[in-house]
Parts: C-alpha cells; sequence; structure tokens
C-alpha cells in the first residue's frame, strides 16, 4: 500500500496536503475572531483529529465500497453537516461568536476555495466525471475569487453591499450542495451503467475533500445569513 494515489504525480498530492493546513487554521482563526475561547486550539485539534480517523478509514478501505450514496458522504460529510448545522449552529457560544464577527470576516475566508482548483486538475487526468470537475472546479473558484470584492464593498460601506453578499452567499451555497448531489447522481450512473464514478475522491489525502469541505462550507454560508439578516452588520 502507497501513501499517495499513483494516478496522480505525487507532488500534486503534497502541494494538496500542505495547502489543506490552510482552511483548517483559517476556520480555526476565524472562531477565536469571534471570542470563542482557546478558539483555535479547539477547532484545529477537532478538524486534525477527525481526519486523522478519516485518513485511518481510507487507508483501510473503509470507502472503497460502492454505496449509494457514495460511502465516504454517509460516513464522514453527512455526520459533520448534522453537528455542525444542527448541534454547534444552535449553541450558545456559536451565536455570541456570530454576533462578535464582522461580515467581512464571514465573507473572506472563502478564499481557501482556491483549493477547488483541485477538481479542474483531476479533470484534466480524467479521474473524476466531467461534471463533477466543472460544476465544483469552476464554482469554487468564482466563489472565492469574488469573496475578495464583496468583502471590500462590505468594508467600504457599499449601498449594494448587503444584497451583493445575499447573492452571492447563495450563489456559494447552491454551489456546494449542487457538488454534493452531483456526485451521488454520478454514482447513481456509474452503478447502472458502469461509467466512471467518484471513487477517487475517497484516496488520501483528497478523501479530506468531502470529508472536510461541503459541511464547514454549508456551515460557513449558514452563519453568513444569519450575519446578514441583521440590519446592522458591523
Amino acid at each position: 500500500m502507497t501513501l499517495f494515489s499513483d494516478e496522480l504525480p505525487i507532488i500534486f498530492s503534497i502541494v494538496f496536503l500542505l495547502a489543506f493546513i490552510f482552511p483548517i487554521f483559517m476556520f480555526a482563526r476565524l472562531a477565536q475572531k469571534g471570542g470563542v475561547e482557546n478558539g483555535i486550539i479547539k477547532v484545529a485539534s477537532f478538524y486534525i483529529v477527525y481526519l486523522i480517523g478519516v485518513s485511518i478509514a481510507s487507508f483501510n478501505g473503509v470507502f472503497d465500497a460502492i454505496w449509494l450514496p457514495p460511502k465516504i458522504i454517509v460516513l464522514t460529510m453527512i455526520p459533520l453537516v448534522i453537528f455542525l448545522t444542527g448541534v454547534i449552529f444552535y449553541m450558545k457560544f456559536c451565536k455570541e461568536a456570530n454576533k462578535q464577527l464582522k461580515l467581512d470576516d464571514l465573507v473572506k475566508i472563502h478564499i481557501f476555495r482556491l483549493i477547488g482548483s483541485f477538481f479542474l486538475i483531476f479533470l484534466f487526468y480524467e479521474l473524476i466525471p466531467k461534471p463533477l470537475g466543472l460544476i465544483a472546479g469552476i464554482g469554487d473558484l468564482i466563489t472565492a475569487i469574488s469573496s475578495i470584492f464583496v468583502a471590500k464593498s462590505i468594508r467600504n460601506k457599499k449601498s449594494y453591499a448587503r444584497k451583493l453578499t445575499l447573492t452571492w452567499n447563495t450563489f456559494g451555497l447552491v454551489d456546494i450542495i449542487a457538488t454534493s448531489a452531483s456526485a451521488i447522481i454520478l454514482t447513481k450512473i456509474s452503478i447502472d451503467t458502469g461509467s466512471q464514478g467518484v471513487e477517487f475522491l475517497a484516496q488520501f489525502p483528497f478523501c479530506f475533500i468531502p470529508a472536510f469541505a461541503p459541511a464547514t462550507i454549508i456551515f460557513l454560508h449558514l452563519l453568513t445569513y444569519r450575519k446578514i439578516l441583521v440590519k446592522k452588520y458591523h
């Protein structure tokens, strides 16, 4: 058993693994800025332990069996979505942190979605179905790059900032939901026709994408909705 997939040049696996440090740190730092006690340590520790568990499962072939929905979604993404949006989102410390954070803090963190460019690399090497590569890769890049301009409009208190942020936030949320839905749909098609599925995303370290990104991104978008619906968001 090799550490990295031999379907992709090893440099991409190494760069991806190193790059993944940044979204974890950014999310942990956001908690700290929101006034969560020892936010960086708590959030970073949670995700590190969680992703170590995901890695062990990947190495042991836990996600290899073809399920509908994909096994990695059932065992990682869905539980994390429930935990973040069904538990953490409604806890008092989260609500207080949401109040303390500035709206542009919640927007500019999405720059980490530049990592979504890896979907286009996967597509180039024909490792995932074309629809998934285009939806996920282009959607993430648009959301990440546009977050810079949306955050700037908020800081500059532009008259259109609130509506722009709402539009941007909705686009980003729809994109991540569409990405997850397309993975399930393409798995169904793969089972029925024998065409290419999303099995590559169960391999280390790229299993981190479905295990971490959808749930965390959905959570961040919900925090932004809660913030933006408050009349005064600075």
